[in-house]
């Protein structure tokens, strides 16, 4: 499984990272082996900034390898070392070690989704703060954009994810923290995740 990302699909996180809107799609990786399914995720030690980014994912479905549709949705925290990330940047070097660590994309449940992909209102809260809020329909690249791309440039296969962007409010977790997420879909599909950071 390929977990593909799109930075700086929200205008307003791209201004609060000091960062420009690009003009096409900003498609990173994470490895498939960093997702886990568990409310409780050991904070990785290599960083002393880890930062969260909630998001919407979509998953490739079963069918023709040219023409693959989304089949379902879920929250997912896209963990970075944002210290590392800034020295991997100042470097000219690749985000690997910054985004693709230990445990770096936890997933909450699935929801089951048919070929067009509805909006989603989403949060986040740390110790129950609200520190993220947005809405799909506020993104820089679209849902359906954003899966051309990906099919024309690379080899996704069924089953692969794609995160489709972090709204502003990115911020730093502590062994600790609480978080709470939650999101609604524009047909009524509802979902919500609890983690527990260590």
């Amino acid at each position: 499984m390929n977990v593909w990302a799109v930075g700086r699909n929200y205008s307003d996180h791209a201004k609060e990272m000091g960062a420009s809107i690009p003009s096409k799609p900003m498609i990173f990786l994470k490895a498939g082996s960093t997702v886990i399914h568990s409310e409780d995720v050991a904070l990785w030690r290599g960083s002393q900034d880890i930062h969260h980014e909630i998001e919407i994912a979509l998953r490739f479905g079963a069918g023709s390898p040219a023409d693959l549709k989304f089949d379902a949705a879920a929250l997912v925290l896209d963990l970075t070392a944002r210290d590392l990330q800034a020295k991997l940047k100042a470097d000219g070097h690749p985000w690997t070690l910054a985004k693709s660590f230990i445990a770096s994309c936890p997933m909450g449940p699935t929801i089951e989704i048919s070929n067009e992909v509805p909006h989603f209102e989403f949060e986040f809260s740390v110790n129950g703060a609200v520190r993220q809020h947005g809405k799909t329909q506020d993104m820089v690249f679209g849902f359906e954009q954003l899966r051309r791309y990906c099919l024309e440039c690379f080899p996704v296969q069924p089953g692969d994810w794609l995160l489709t962007g972090t709204p502003s409010g990115v911020g730093r977790l502590v062994p600790g923290d609480k978080g709470q997420a939650w999101m609604r879909s524009s047909l009524g599909h509802e979902s919500q995740m609890h983690w527990s950071f260590r």
